[in-house]
């Protein structure tokens, strides 16, 4: 059974989905035993208590220093010793404590086709807003490996979602998590806990 933590800041629409294929036999071999935010006030912490999931808080609000809350956080993570780390809407970048001690083991979903539309100041609405602004005719979403750089790490599974000339930010959201991001997430989960994923260089290998 793979053990999952689920790193989340906001309303968890991603880990919904995460919970509802585990529920439903999507996701086989896996479950979720905790989930971590950064934001005490996050929807997603009332999704994990519904689910009879642990939820924490981890915030760098209450620590002095960047350097303790990244402690904190890996500290809270070990309690559980997770099979794999899954960023669902994580808004903090993952400390280099936490990517080496738990390399090729950590995984995100982006809302777009990497490399477009990622790396620094690329997330949430602000990813469909840069594509609109763009003009480009199909964006996506993307679940890769992390490392200790931005959106960099070993694409596991993309997925396409085309534009509409009437599309706003929010519009485009909702189509590319629908469409997309509730789509692929679950599914690299199930390929991971079915040891179906292999890293290789800066490539994935699904077998």
């Amino acid at each position: 059974m793979l053990r999952v933590t689920v790193c989340v800041s906001g309303g968890g629409t991603n880990l919904q989905a995460i919970i509802d294929r585990i529920q439903d036999g999507t996701i086989r071999n896996a479950q979720i035993v905790q989930v971590i935010s950064n934001n005490a006030g996050a929807y997603a912490l009332e999704r994990a208590a519904k689910a009879g999931i642990p939820g924490i808080c981890v915030s760098p609000k209450d620590y002095p220093d960047r350097e303790a809350f990244n402690e904190a956080l890996l500290a809270k993570i070990n309690e559980v010793s997770p099979d794999l780390i899954v960023l669902a809407g994580f808004m903090v970048a993952v400390p280099k404590q936490i990517c080496a001690a738990y390399a090729g083991k950590i995984i995100n979903i982006h809302p777009a086709l990497i490399p477009s539309f990622c790396g620094k100041g690329h997330y949430g609405l602000h990813v469909h807003e840069k594509a609109l602004e763009r003009g480009v005719k199909v964006t996506g979403a993307t679940v890769h490996f992390v490392d200790e750089n931005l959106d960099t790490g070993p694409i596991i599974l993309q997925k396409a979602v085309d534009i509409m000339e009437d599309d706003t930010p929010e519009t485009l959201q909702r189509r590319v998590m629908e469409q997309a991001e509730w789509v692929i997430l679950p599914r690299a989960i199930d390929l991971i806990a079915a040891g179906r994923v292999r890293i290789e260089g800066r490539r994935t290998r699904i077998s």
